[in-house]
């Protein structure tokens, strides 16, 4: 079951990576992800005031938003400043790079979840799950050498590093997202709720130690409806990531890798709506993820 819905999250996630690229392109990356961060609470804000001030309104339902405890509030603390941390490497990135590089990257975070599933969680995986994320990752660092004939050097490019890094630390994210969840027990929307909270009331001291002093230098902040839809569809993606990870027999390790096929619509957006270069080499790439995907499910 929790096959169908990590696909859900995959598509509103590859609609978030393009409104992402819409947002950031030529603007300030810090106000957006301030903005973004903030239409995403406001999904939330009603949610925990009902839950907290009238908890038997949606006591029975998914919606209900638990307080847990103290302690439970650090860990998802500590998980929003390592998704704030993710974030703004991505972010910067997305800027720079075209789409269809950066959404391969970013994709190959099931390579690095696959390590801490298996060597940190124990998780067990068979001979169709090795072979569809083996595929999945080959397939991704096959992008690399295309990136090569856009002017993109892989190891000269700083922000090449900045993916990179916002990628392993959002894989460090999915498997604190496994132990929060099975390990340790807390409810999947008490996370995503106080996360939420969390990520906004982070980004306020990010945006005045890092762009208010240099607020006269660079990009200037431009206003555009693909802002909140950043953190509008980012609710959607998560919502359905932590119901599928909330599922017993769920392995983070393969839902890392079908929530990365987001990649495909990424690679659309680079084709039509950004008109990127090399887009057929691609696609040819492409397919070798596609036919990951496919193993995986047919593996589960």
């Amino acid at each position: 079951m929790w096959i169908p819905i990590i696909i859900c999250s995959a598509i509103f996630l590859g609609i978030y990576d393009i409104f992402k690229k819409m947002s950031v392109k030529g603007n300030v990356v810090l106000l957006v992800m301030l903005i973004s961060s903030a239409t995403s609470l406001c999904f939330f804000i009603p949610l925990i005031a009902i839950s907290l001030l009238s908890p038997e309104t949606l006591q029975d339902s998914i919606f209900f938003v638990p307080f847990s405890g103290g302690q439970t509030q650090f860990l998802i603390f500590v998980k929003s400043i390592i998704v704030l941390s993710s974030w703004i490497f991505s972010f910067f990135a997305m800027k720079y790079l075209p789409i269809s590089i950066v959404a391969p990257i970013r994709s190959s975070a099931p390579m690095w979840t696959l390590f801490g599933a298996v060597f940190l969680l124990h998780e067990n995986l068979n001979a169709y799950q090795w072979t569809g994320i083996l595929l999945i990752i080959v397939s991704l660092y096959l992008y690399s050498f295309l990136g090569r004939k856009e002017g993109i050097h892989f190891s000269h490019n700083k922000w090449i590093y900045f993916i990179f890094i916002g990628t392993i630390l959002g894989s460090v994210s999915a498997l604190f997202d496994k132990y929060l969840i099975v390990q340790y027990g807390i409810p999947k929307m008490e996370i995503q709720a106080w996360f939420s909270v969390y990520q906004f009331l982070l980004m306020i001291p990010t945006v005045m130690l890092l762009w208010y002093p240099n607020r006269n230098k660079g990009d200037k902040f431009q206003w555009r409806w693909s802002i909140p839809l950043v953190g509008v569809f980012l609710v959607f993606a998560d919502f359905f990531y932590y119901y599928a990870l909330s599922i017993d027999g769920a392995l983070i390790a393969v839902l890392s890798a079908i929530r990365r096929s987001n990649v495909i619509l990424s690679f659309l957006a680079g084709a039509f709506i950004f008109k990127e270069q090399n887009i057929l080499k691609k696609g040819i790439v492409l397919i070798g993820v596609l036919v990951g995907i496919y193993i995986l499910y047919i593996g589960k």
